[in-house]
């Protein structure tokens, strides 16, 4: 082989489609935010977004988009459930959008890594898309929290409502 023929093979090498790092770091911190959040809610609550903490490694490791998906709904599942067993509003809310963080980076991670690769530069991207995300989602906490403070008091009924309500006004700002 001739020099000129090595170097070509080292241009000609596949690229690696995995999501960005940072993309992956930043899901895992915000999952484990939602994680600690729902714990101080209800336990349980909590233990359910541990396990949809490993499912968002799972899917950003795989590159499966179902894995991450399967993972959101286990943690909104987690988010209902501490919710129902009378967790704060604060912590639901702070869960529910570190929640939208980890899947919307994880998911955008995955995008980001199949059309230009892992190693491309991607830092300004992924950290302006969750920067959005976390500000589209603080907003849609604020309003959230401010109707309930307006209308609904302590009620754990209306909590719940109200949040399930703020996930479809959060669901519908990141699309």
């Amino acid at each position: 082989m001739t020099a000129a023929e090595v170097g070509e093979g080292e241009e000609e090498r596949e690229r690696d489609a995995g999501p960005p790092t940072l993309a992956v770091v930043t899901s895992l911190v915000a999952a484990g935010i939602a994680s600690l959040a729902a714990l101080l809610a209800a336990p349980l609550g909590g233990a359910l977004l541990a396990v949809a903490t490993v499912g968002f490694v799972a899917g950003s490791v795989g590159r499966s988009y179902r894995a991450l998906s399967w993972a959101a709904g286990i943690g909104l599942v987690g988010l209902v459930v501490a919710g129902y067993r009378g967790g704060g509003v604060e912590s639901l809310l702070v869960g529910g959008v570190a929640l939208a963080v980890a899947w919307d980076v994880a998911d955008h991670g995955l995008s980001v890594g199949e059309q230009v690769g892992r190693d491309a530069r991607t830092r300004r991207n992924v950290a302006v898309h969750a920067g959005t995300t976390l500000l589209a989602g603080g907003l849609s906490a604020g309003v959230v929290y401010g109707v309930y403070l307006a209308a609904a008091g302590s009620q754990p009924v209306a909590v719940l409502a109200l949040l399930l309500f703020g996930a479809v006004v959060l669901a519908s700002v990141l699309r």
